[in-house]
């Protein structure tokens, strides 16, 4: 409710309708979002990229959990981090932007991966045998996707020591608008 007499309400509509903000469908009698305002959100939405407004979220991460916290893409079959805030701890994972890492030994990548159907997950990791870098690394095709179904229902992905013996990661993808899974954060 604006609070606005029917007559006011009207020449703000019409004033947004002849720049392209407002469109009024005559036929239904409705006003709608015109295309010129979508014109504006998507230029918005390129000036402030998923890493800019990602930071102060890994920051406060960071400080409630005191370990780092790292913002990832999807790369073809690895993830690519494009963001870190380092913990203050003498011991912590470091993987500066740039840093790419196989998503089948990710928590980053896990949680991308139990987001997509099942034929772009196969066509992302190949039929090639997945690589084992620990003892835990989940290599058979059967046990990750297992592992993919159960991050997907609770809504995050662990990554076990399956990189790196001693690390271990939680890690939840980030949606875009669309609602799909567009990077990862842990």
């Amino acid at each position: 409710d604006t609070e606005q007499s029917p007559a006011t309400t009207y020449r703000i509509l019409t004033t947004l309708e002849a720049r392209g903000l407002a469109e009024f469908d005559a036929s239904a009698q409705l006003w709608h979002i015109g295309p010129r305002a979508f014109l504006i959100g998507a230029r918005y939405l390129r000036r402030t990229s998923v890493v800019d407004r990602a930071r102060p979220i890994l920051r406060r991460l960071m400080e409630a959990t005191g370990e780092t916290a790292n913002l990832g893409i999807a790369r073809e079959s690895h993830v690519l981090f494009v963001s870190q805030v380092e913990s203050h701890a003498s011991i912590r994972a470091f993987f500066p932007p740039g840093t790419l890492s196989p998503m089948h030994a990710s928590g980053i990548g896990k949680a991308l991966l139990s987001q997509m159907d099942p034929a772009r997950r196969d066509r992302l990791l190949g039929h090639d045998p997945l690589e084992a870098f620990t003892p835990h690394t989940l290599t058979d095709r059967q046990a990750l996707s297992a592992d993919l179904d159960r991050a997907r229902a609770l809504g995050f992905a662990e990554d076990r020591e399956e990189k790196n013996l001693g690390m271990r990661c939680i890690a939840a993808p980030v949606f875009d608008i669309h609602d799909e899974a567009v990077a990862g954060i842990s």
